[in-house]
């Protein structure tokens, strides 16, 4: 069976719609499941429409491929860790980027054996190498980053940025006369240059914005895609790419916001490493901190009027959101009213501790987003901290020294008592030390948060009422 040219497009037309029907859906935790059966509907009728179309005319490789794809994919979605969703995406980013850079280059070599090159065509071929290659090895830095490979400090050096701007400028020329002239070499040093560059601009990032950067690139895959439907006169391919990129650069508008900084500070900024002098927290840590057992965090929370819990990557790590479902229910059936404070960039990728809360069937009224829940903690008993740490810290507000100064915080110290569950006093992901351990309100409870939680569920039991 042939699908004919109008049939294809009604096919891809149903795809396209689907694909936005996800979109929507993915906005929220409620519709999120739904949202991702139109995805996977939409892609099922977008392959097979695909298969069935005139161009393809030996199934051969195709199969082989599908298959070697498929196992591998089963067995990497059976295998992998919630904690080590972060560095997936970015692979598989690095995969989209990977794809555009040797559909174009294939394109080219086919088309000049058939003598059908033209500027247009060569200048879609450009684009889908530069943004494909950038995004190739851009994602590849940030999969090492995240996995621990490389090191998720900054890493910069004397002139880096001028270094960069040189090497876009020479891929920019390069790309020109390639799609002018047709030069083979000019092709090559274009796409070399754009594989140095995606590495140079992800290597000098700090992993406190780690989620900025993976939402960036998940928008230079979408525009990398879109090239690559320009180069294959394929309109879905176009239509999906737009949204992916579209919706990756406003999340990445919105989390920028989240951080009280633009896109180009987050770039260039090198945020993540140790503030410079004698900074509010150099001062601070001169005080020492409190300590607290799992029975201190148990007397204040069972007889509580509301506890805030504020998750963040230690929680991920841990595996803690089951035992802080059944926790939230023991407190819960004693009158405790307990609800989970999420900032925009907890976590290691957009949306990571919604995901995990609704793993654990957490229900979604309970769980709110730093807007929402930050007027809540002047009037909480507890507030309970479990991994995070950058988000809640009030050096952002108090210390002008400090690299996140001006970003948006989950207030957790405004509430009667702050239990911070955290393994040893390192600071979080960004390197900057957090205030919020020297308040007189905060003790920190030091071990593994799923053993910690698990010890406080293990004590409401024991406690009865």
């Amino acid at each position: 069976m042939e699908l004919t040219m109008n049939q294809l497009a009604v096919a891809y037309l149903v795809s396209a719609v689907l694909f936005i029907f996800a979109l929507k859906g993915l906005t929220h935790p409620a519709t999120a499941r739904r949202g991702n059966l139109f995805g996977m509907l939409g892609m099922a009728i977008a392959l097979i429409a695909t298969l069935l179309g005139a161009e393809v005319q030996d199934y051969l490789l195709i199969i082989i491929a599908g298959v070697i794809g498929a196992v591998i994919g089963i067995r990497v979605a059976l295998r992998i860790q919630m904690t080590a969703m972060p560095q997936l995406v970015a692979a598989l980013h690095s995969f989209v980027g990977m794809a555009a850079v040797l559909v174009a280059i294939g394109t080219f070599i086919n088309r000049a054996q058939a003598g059908t090159l033209n500027t247009v065509l060569m200048g879609e071929l450009s684009a889908g190498v530069v943004i494909g290659a950038i995004t190739f090895t851009g994602s590849v830095i940030a999969f090492t980053k995240l996995q621990g490979i490389m090191s998720g400090a900054p890493i910069k050096f004397m002139g880096q940025h001028l270094l960069n701007a040189a090497i876009a400028i020479a891929t920019v020329l390069l790309a020109v006369n390639f799609a002018m002239t047709g030069n083979v070499f000019s092709l090559l040093l274009m796409t070399l240059l754009a594989f140095v560059l995606g590495g140079t601009l992800i290597i000098p990032i700090g992993g406190a914005d780690m989620p900025v950067i993976i939402s960036m690139l998940n928008s230079y895959s979408g525009w990398a895609a879109a090239a690559t439907g320009f180069t294959l006169h394929n309109n879905l391919l176009i239509i999906v790419g737009a949204l992916v990129g579209f919706s990756g650069a406003i999340l990445s508008y919105i989390m920028c916001r989240a951080m009280n900084r633009s896109i180009i500070n987050v770039v260039f900024g090198g945020f993540g490493t140790d503030a410079s002098g004698d900074s509010a927290g150099a001062v601070a840590a001169e005080k020492g901190v409190k300590s607290a057992s799992v029975e201190d965090a148990v007397y204040w929370m069972e007889d509580a009027n509301k506890v805030i819990i504020v998750p963040g990557y230690g929680m991920a790590v841990a595996q803690a959101q089951h035992a802080l479902k059944e926790m939230m229910e023991l407190l819960e059936a004693r009158g405790v009213e307990v609800k989970f404070a999420i900032h925009p960039v907890a976590g290691r990728m957009p949306g990571h501790m919604n995901v995990l809360l609704a793993e654990a069937d957490i229900p979604y009224d309970h769980v709110l987003e730093m807007d929402e829940i930050n007027p809540e903690f002047q009037g909480a008993a507890v507030a309970l901290v479990v991994g995070a740490n950058d988000v809640v810290n009030p050096a952002a507000k108090e210390d002008p020294t400090s690299p996140i100064y001006g970003m948006p915080i989950l207030e957790a110290g405004r509430a009667n008592q702050c239990y911070f569950l955290k393994r040893s006093m390192r600071p979080g992901y960004s390197g900057v030390d957090n205030l919020l351990f020297y308040q007189d309100n905060t003790s920190l409870i030091f071990g593994d948060a799923k053993d910690t939680i698990e010890g406080i569920v293990s004590s409401l039991k024991g406690s009865g009422h």
